[in-house]
């Protein structure tokens, strides 16, 4: 297999609160090749969204972020200079923001946001970079696209705004697109679109994707791989089959759990749930993140949790207990990919 164009090793953030720091990130680790898309999953607060900044180098100044090995296509994106970082963020690598609203300039027409970066990064004139922002534009499923070049964001919906933003991360035909949750303030029929055309493009483009998503139906169609977050930590990482059909980790079994499958959920029962509360990240971080929650906890939680790491190194889990969650227990699992909504 090729070099990956991502790789992420011990990743970890600390953010200083009084005499003690914050530790919102701790020893992420992943490899994402060209074209595959990641998709990270997780609770509100599980820090998914700053794990994609980290990756960004799109943090705070009071945010310190420490990494053994974080490196994109062989570039070392802990000690490139900040220039350097500049010329690869909106050209070989583009982030989708939650909400368009935000992100976009109300200041700003249309075109003038989505040429800017082809101005930036690419030696072409406005006439040829206006010319790229139509056609992706009409790439998107945006009708009138010349006209809309004009407007402002405050002037176009929910959806037409997203596409904007996708438009605008395909500008200069990046490597690397990380979209984090982009279809938030959205209605569902729309985040069903914007999703579908965003995986369609990027596998069209062989653009890698990394995907902030709470949704599990919509991983289950799109992942090649699938990272599970809790707490600060990725607990289960490997394809999506594998992790769906066969999950390990209780707190993914837990997720899978709360979703309705038709034909086997009940019409008005009650949706599953995770009893307690994520811990706070608060000061030095020991033991099982989860064990509080988790109904097969066991003394041993308490203390270093090993990474298992399956046949052929594709599925990985944290966990003391040799083959994850036991039988037998009160949370069961749910059916593969290809069954889930």
């Amino acid at each position: 297999m090729s070099a990956p164009l991502l790789k992420v090793r011990n990743l970890r953030l600390e953010i200083p609160v009084g005499d003690t720091s914050l530790n919102p990130v701790r020893g992420i680790d992943f490899n994402l090749q060209r074209g595959e898309t990641l998709c990270i999953v997780g609770e509100s607060g599980s820090g998914k969204s700053l794990t994609s900044l980290a990756i960004m180098d799109l943090l705070g100044r009071s945010i310190a972020r420490r990494a053994d090995c974080l490196e994109f296509d062989g570039i070392d994106l802990m000690t490139v200079n900040a220039r350097k970082m500049r010329s690869l963020r909106g050209d070989r690598i583009a982030m989708i923001f939650q909400e368009p609203m935000t992100s976009l300039n109300p200041a700003y027409t249309i075109g003038d946001q989505l040429i800017e970066a082809l101005l930036l990064h690419r030696s072409s004139g406005r006439s040829a970079a206006r010319r790229r922002a139509v056609e992706l534009l009409e790439k998107v499923g945006i009708t009138g696209a010349e006209s809309r070049l004009g407007q402002y964001p405050h002037q176009l919906s929910g959806g037409l705004r997203q596409r904007v933003m996708i438009a605008m991360a395909l500008m200069c035909e990046p490597e690397l697109i990380i979209a984090d949750e982009p279809t938030t303030a959205l209605d569902v029929t729309i985040q069903a679109q914007i999703l579908r055309l965003l995986v369609d493009l990027t596998r069209e483009m062989n653009v890698a994707m990394i995907l902030i998503t709470h949704d599990l139906g919509v991983v289950a169609r799109v992942a090649d791989k699938v990272a599970v977050m809790y707490a600060g930590e990725l607990v289960e990482t490997g394809t999506a089959a594998r992790v769906f059909g066969s999950p390990t980790h209780p707190y993914t079994r837990g997720l899978l759990s709360c979703i309705p499958v038709p034909g086997k959920t009940r019409r008005g029962a009650p949706l599953g749930s995770i009893p307690g509360i994520v811990p706070s990240l608060l000061g030095r971080q020991t033991g099982c993140a989860f064990r509080a929650r988790c109904e097969q906890a066991v003394e041993a939680c308490g203390g270093p949790i090993p990474n298992r790491v399956s046949a052929g190194g594709s599925h990985r889990f944290r966990c003391v207990h040799e083959d994850g969650f036991k039988a037998g227990s009160n949370v069961s699992s749910n059916k593969p990919a290809e069954a889930l909504p």
